[in-house]
């Protein structure tokens, strides 16, 4: 099965971060586990590492509610540098909301592949490595 060399998780629940990154280590197929507490601080390292893919992730799992810069502000400023990013990226929204409108509205943004709805189980996890 393909391996992910690179997965970012942006969320500020430090339980949901431990027990997303053990499920992640339980797959075996992600080699590097990247964790920024807020939108701002995984925007900075994304523009810090613009000219240098290989030390962007695959895949980013996006929580909505945080502090600094929430994930909605972080969609809005990604599509903009996300062309001058040297590789695609997939990012799947992680959120504890079951809200329609936060379904609906995340799911119409271009660069958004999925809304995962917390936790993250190892199976949801395998399924999202496969279909990158």
């Amino acid at each position: 099965m393909k391996t992910v060399n690179n997965l970012t998780l942006v969320d500020d629940d430090e339980i949901f971060v431990f027990l997303t990154k053990k499920t992640i280590e339980a797959t075996s197929l992600v080699n590097l586990i990247q964790v920024f507490g807020n939108g701002l601080d995984a925007l900075n390292f994304l523009k810090k590492n613009i000219d240098n893919p290989d030390t962007l992730p695959e895949i980013i799992f996006l929580d909505l509610s945080m502090p600094i810069m929430d994930g909605w502000k972080f969609l809005e400023e990604y599509i903009l540098i996300s062309p001058k990013l040297g590789k695609k990226i997939t990012i799947y929204i992680c959120s504890s909301s079951i809200s329609p409108d936060d379904i609906k509205k995340a799911k119409a943004i271009s660069v958004v592949s999925d809304f995962i709805i917390k936790p993250i189980t190892k199976e949801k996890l395998i399924e999202t490595i496969k279909n990158l």
